[in-house]
């Protein structure tokens, strides 16, 4: 069986349809929450949410991961220090988060070896030739699935969003400790 061949999990179409998302926006987006909620659960409780989202109750199938967006009003605090003060309802199966970021080759903690200020090493990267600008995409459910997306903007391509469950272990890490 091929790679194209194998069935794609309601989580991994979730992540990489949310990265999708939240991308049709265009790059420079502040952080993005989501509350993930099963649609045919959204239909039943939250009737008037599930008509403002304009979700087909026709066509719903039951199993589809509907992710649900949650305000944003961290400022400028860390994103781990941020969601280590968030806690789900139990009625949320799962949460997602998107973001950006500069990555950095491994090369250039040359270049970074002597900043110890966080103010200076952030300068440094933003700065730094060899930057990349990527989006993360990080969706956890309470029963342990997990994925994650990631989009470089040099290579901003739907077909080049790169999926898996172990790209982001410390988002994932910090986004199961808010359903616990």
């Amino acid at each position: 069986m091929t790679a194209d061949q194998l069935p794609i999990s309601p989580v991994t179409t979730a992540v990489v349809e949310l990265e999708a998302h939240v991308h049709s926006d265009g790059w420079d987006q502040p952080v993005r929450l989501f509350a993930i909620a099963k649609m045919s659960e959204l239909l039943e409780r939250e009737p008037a949410l599930a008509a403002a989202m304009e979700l087909d109750a026709e066509n719903a199938t039951g199993n589809e991961l509907i992710p649900v967006e949650q305000e944003w009003s961290q400022g400028d605090e860390a994103v781990d220090e941020a969601l280590a003060q968030i806690a789900w309802p139990p009625q949320v199966l799962g949460t997602a988060i998107v973001i950006e970021r500069f990555i950095l080759p491994p090369t250039a903690e040359v270049d970074l070896a002597g900043e110890t200020e966080s103010g200076a090493i952030v300068e440094a990267v933003t700065n730094h030739p060899d930057r990349r600008e990527v989006r993360l995409a990080a969706l956890v459910m309470r029963d342990g699935r997990q994925m994650c997306a990631l989009r470089l903007k040099e290579n901003d391509s739907d077909d080049a969003v790169l999926s898996g469950k172990d790209l982001l272990p410390g988002l994932t890490d910090a986004l199961t400790a808010t359903l616990t």
